[in-house]
């Protein structure tokens, strides 16, 4: 087998379905399995995966082991040759993995492989790429520095700053959301670090994978949807294991001394404060008006009944631009993609290339009865159900 994918799940069972679709489009004509591990989900993620997706190895764990443990099961129990840990709350195009496959195949040093992660606005995910997080190029985090000095190597490090987005290269760290290669190197590195619940798991097996002389890539040639706020409640909870996990990184790899310590202790608060906050949901205004991309005249009745006939219908078969009439500069339009009649590679393409704050997106997932997406990186998404 060439491929497995494995995605740990944890309540967010739309979310899910979604993905499932799109790594399933992605997968035609690859000798491949998905494998799902949910980590005791309340919601109905697992009777979903069985209803729906009979061809869907899933795996139920009886607690929430947390992301660790969580793929390291879902590894264990992989035939394919490479593996791709892959989020729930995440859309692939359906060239992803052909493509990523081909790059992974021309390498002879292979580590990790990530690709460009946009959020659900469009926006690129600067974490995409990463250097290793020491104390200096954690300090340049902290205090900005990366910001006002974009171009310097001394600054730039922690978000990899010597390759553009759109550009492949190696790169250090890689980000958990998504995370490509060989089977056999996963369990050389013996997988991701279980004494780590969350948040630091990535960094330490890119790092491990690093020590390990390996080249660790991020691949620029296809874009995924990463909704990243979905998957995490930003609260105390999350603060604290962002400390812990970051606290674990740093005694694990480098060595502590006063100074040393004083300083990541203030960074971690800093960082902590900053994700906690940013995580807060605010109260966002209601688009003033919605477009839908399709060509389904029943789908356009059904939402202009949901959504109090704000919705006006473009038809993508009979023109080639959108009218610029529809997206008035300034006002609040929610654009939704039917993946019924647009690819998720074009879904994907669409959000990323009409990227604005007045403009939201929602996807209606082939073979699905919900619309969903999501406003910000920091917020739980929006789904709204189409009967």
């Amino acid at each position: 087998m060439q491929l497995s994918i494995i995605i740990l799940n944890y309540n967010v069972r739309y979310f899910l379905e979604q993905c499932i679709l799109s790594v399933q489009e992605a997968l035609s004509g690859i000798d491949s399995e998905i494998i799902v591990i949910d980590n005791n989900s309340s919601d109905d993620s697992c009777l979903m995966i069985e209803e729906r997706f009979p061809d869907v190895k899933l795996i139920r764990n009886s607690e929430n082991f947390g992301f660790p443990k969580g793929n390291n099961i879902g590894v264990a129990n992989a035939q394919g040759k490479y593996i791709c840990i892959l989020n729930p709350d995440t859309v692939v195009a359906e060239d992803t993995f052909s493509k990523v496959l081909a790059f992974a195949e021309r390498q002879t040093n292979l580590g990790i492989v990530g690709c460009k992660l946009i959020d659900g606005t469009g926006k690129f995910l600067p974490e995409s790429k990463r250097g290793v997080p020491t104390p200096w190029v954690a300090f340049t985090k902290i205090f900005g520095l990366y910001k006002i000095f974009p171009k310097w190597n001394l600054f730039n490090q922690y978000y990899a700053q010597h390759i553009s987005e759109n550009e492949t290269g190696k790169v250090d760290i890689l980000v958990g959301a998504f995370m490509f290669m060989q089977r056999d190197l996963y369990f050389e590195l013996k997988g991701f670090d279980e004494d780590c619940f969350m948040y630091a798991d990535d960094i330490d097996l890119s790092y491990r994978a690093l020590l390990k002389q390996k080249d660790n890539y991020y691949f620029h040639e296809t874009t995924v949807l990463h909704y990243k706020g979905e998957s995490t409640v930003k609260d105390e909870k999350y603060m604290k294991r962002f400390q812990e996990a970051m606290t674990f990184f740093y005694q694990k790899h480098f060595r502590k001394s006063l100074f040393f310590s004083v300083f990541i202790k203030i960074g971690i608060l800093f960082f902590s404060f900053v994700k906690m906050f940013q995580g807060k949901t605010k109260d966002k205004d209601l688009p003033e008006s919605y477009v839908l991309y399709s060509s389904d005249m029943k789908l356009y009745e059904k939402l202009s009944s949901i959504l109090k006939n704000k919705v006006v219908i473009f038809d993508f078969k009979k023109e080639k631009m959108v009218n610029s009439s529809l997206i008035s500069k300034g006002k609040r339009v929610e654009i939704i993609l039917d993946n019924q009649h647009i690819s998720f590679r074009n879904c994907i393409k669409i959000i990323e290339t009409l990227k604005e704050k007045s403009i939201t997106f929602k996807i209606f997932p082939k073979n699905a009865n919900f619309i969903i997406g999501s406003n910000s990186r920091n917020d739980r998404g929006q789904t709204i159900k189409i009967e």
